[in-house]
């Protein structure tokens, strides 16, 4: 099975992709809004066919990008029947399962931190995905969102703590930089509900967190509840809209090549090789202009900010650091060229 674990900085949430080696299927876990591109990047190169995205629950802290992968990639989007949420393919009960090629998902209710908490197990009991349930040392809070600690304490020791002690377990979020756990770790190590912590230990513990509620709350949980739907559904896909560019796992744009032939639309063609290489066998394309990369930065202030830029190089590397470093300098509208010089001259474009 392909797992990979992804991280939002702003929230510290966790997203998941699981994928079926041999069919390819996958699903998504707690995909959220401003990474959907990222998530949808990394499942064109793994060569991975989404068919579900999955709510742990209705998040307080990010919106979720279920609903632009959905319309995107053509994934059903799946969350708890308890959750409150409108506009799912498929509303979630206790010991659903959620398949993917001949791999799949069991489901286990986990309320407490919201009533409509679940849990998923991967067949094998391998893997469990907690959501904000259980946590790394720690559980999610259960002062708001129908929360409620004695709940919590019984989904975590009835429906999380009965797995297998090898079972790892992967929470929607961490804020030290932990990524992963398992069941035998937070049975003896976890200080709010190990074995040893008793139902009143754990609800005097929680009734005293005394935490701020998420900054988000108030934009999170309503277009939570619409599974990210934007309010006008009609709205545009985000992203630039002066080329047809496809966003990468590195999080830059890129043009393909046949593109960039292609457009008539004016663009600043920013060569970042070395005169000898622009002057040598691969050539350059007509209108580019040389700034090796080691000059990049010095020279941003010459170029337009109302024009895109594509940036040129022998493979597509240097190209694609010079991308990054107009980024930082706050050019919006920037791409780099697919393969660089190597893939132009290879599909015959022309060349100086």
């Amino acid at each position: 099975m392909i797992l990979r674990q992804l991280f939002d900085s702003a929230s510290s949430t966790y997203t998941y992709i699981l994928g079926d080696e041999d069919s390819r299927e996958a699903v998504i876990i707690d995909p959220v809004l401003e990474h959907w591109q990222r998530d949808s990047a990394l499942l064109g190169e793994l060569d991975l066919r989404p068919v579900t995205t999955l709510e742990t629950h209705i998040h307080a802290d990010h919106l979720t990008g279920a609903w632009w992968l959905r319309r995107e990639l053509g994934c059903q989007i799946a969350v708890s029947a308890r959750s409150g949420a409108v506009g799912a393919d498929r509303l979630l009960r206790a010991d659903d399962r959620i398949s993917f090629g001949d791999r799949h998902l069991r489901v286990r209710a986990t309320p407490g931190h919201t009533h409509g908490c679940v849990t998923f197990v991967l067949d094998d009991m391998s893997a469990a995905f907690t959501g904000d349930c259980l946590l790394i040392r720690g559980t999610g809070r259960a002062d708001f969102q129908q929360g409620d600690s004695r709940a919590l304490f019984r989904s975590i020791r009835d429906q999380i703590f009965t797995l297998p002690g090898r079972c790892l377990l992967y929470p929607a979020h961490d804020y030290r930089g932990l990524t992963v756990t398992s069941v035998g770790e937070e049975r003896r190590l976890n200080p709010r509900v190990a074995d040893a912590v008793s139902e009143e230990d754990f609800v005097g513990y929680m009734k005293n967190l005394n935490l701020p509620h998420p900054r988000l709350l108030d934009v999170a949980l309503p277009g939570n509840l619409r599974l990210g739907a934007p309010a006008d559904p009609s709205a545009e896909r985000p992203g630039p809209k002066w080329a047809p560019l496809r966003f990468t796992v590195a999080e830059i744009w890129e043009i393909e090549p046949s593109a960039l032939a292609e457009m008539h639309a004016q663009v600043q063609l920013i060569d970042v090789r070395s005169p000898e290489e622009f002057a040598g066998p691969l050539g350059h394309i007509r209108g580019a202009r040389l700034i090796p990369l080691e000059q990049l930065s010095a020279k941003i202030a010459e170029l337009a900010r109302d024009v895109p830029v594509v940036t040129v190089c022998r493979s597509g590397a240097r190209s694609a650091q010079a991308v990054v470093l107009l980024q930082k300098a706050g050019v919006t509208q920037a791409a780099n060229l697919a393969g660089g010089m190597q893939r132009w001259t290879a599909e015959r474009h022309p060349i100086e």
